[in-house]
């Protein structure tokens, strides 16, 4: 299909802003889930008095909060789980990893829960690899850490830029899935930071600690500043190789529009994930982040809705190259 419509491709800059405020929210539910859980158990005591002055500050709080919008606690359990497994308003959703990690360690088709997964599924089918660039809480930290690591690049510190070979996160999908049917437990669990986040946000805050899962999530960002950038993300996480494979053939994808081009590469230069923007080159590990649509000084790059990515069309028609070789 041709590229799609829009009013001013320069409104699609926004996008990128519109991401972020997506992560931050949620970043912040993870934070406010286990909160609400403290509420809940407090209110179901009812012994506000035996409480210490911390947890009546918990408990004032959060019902100065969520007053407004429920009559009894009870009601906050229209929004429980965390990215892993969770409810909104009543409607399950689970992630796509969850459910092949079930199905593997359990050998069996469990329909209820497999359907939780139907909707993000759908979604991977139709944006890709999303889930990682959009909704994922490890991409804020991650994000973050990338700015940390330029900021030490540009101080003369010493940050790793190595290539390695993309395919071993799929060598980690396989083994987590043997793994799984060989010792019937969910294996991905350990070490997928999604899920790690949420059970180690929920550990600090309602058991006032944290487990060995944060040790591995330090561990993760220490690699991507001392090994390769956004390592972790691009060569080893499970449910990275798992929305790539799903989102190969997605529907919506970024494209390069050859006339408007410059060839000033700094599409190439933000893109965290290593792709080629320039050459047309997205692949199955694009997650539509539209980093490269904010940073893009012509507006040369918006969506289209196309299974394939289009072939390399050449220099772009602004740059120098290309002027240079039509040259009259």
């Amino acid at each position: 299909m041709e590229q799609i419509e829009t009013h001013a491709t320069s409104k699609l800059r926004h996008l990128n802003k519109l991401r972020w405020l997506t992560l931050c929210l949620v970043f912040f539910m993870l934070i406010l889930l286990p909160f609400m859980y403290l509420y809940q158990t407090y209110e179901a005591a009812h012994a506000y008095d035996l409480l210490t002055p911390t947890e009546k500050t918990i408990s004032d709080t959060m019902e100065a909060l969520t007053s407004p919008f429920v009559k009894e606690p009870e009601e906050l359990n229209a929004i429980k789980g965390n990215t892993w497994s969770g409810t909104l308003f009543g409607l399950k959703l689970s992630d796509p990893l969850s459910v092949v990690g079930q199905v593997s360690a359990s050998l069996s088709l469990y329909w209820p829960f497999i359907l939780t997964a139907l909707i993000p599924l759908i979604a991977t089918l139709l944006f890709g690899r999303f889930y990682c660039g959009w909704i994922c809480p490890a991409t804020l930290i991650y994000e973050l850490n990338d700015s940390l690591a330029a900021w030490l690049r540009k101080a003369g510190l010493p940050v790793s830029r190595r290539n390695l070979d993309r395919r071993i996160k799929y060598v980690v999908l396989a083994t987590g899935i043997v793994l799984s049917m060989y010792f019937g437990a969910v294996m991905f669990a350990s070490i997928y930071p999604p899920a790690i986040i949420g059970r180690e946000i929920y550990y600090a805050i309602a058991l006032s600690g944290f487990g060995a899962g944060a040790v591995f999530f330090l561990m993760t960002l220490l690699f991507d500043l001392m090994v390769t950038r956004r390592g972790f993300c691009r060569y080893v996480c499970p449910g990275g190789a798992l929305y790539s494979l799903l989102g190969r053939y997605r529907l919506f994808r970024i494209k390069r529009n050859v006339e408007t081009c410059n060839d000033c590469a700094k599409c190439n230069v933000v893109c965290q994930f290593g792709l080629d923007p320039l050459q047309d080159n997205f692949g199955m590990e694009c997650n539509n982040c539209t980093a490269c649509i904010a940073v893009c000084p012509t507006d040369a790059l918006s969506f289209t809705m196309k299974i394939n990515d289009v072939a390399y069309q050449g220099p772009g028609h602004l740059g120098h190259k290309y002027r240079k070789d039509n040259a009259s």
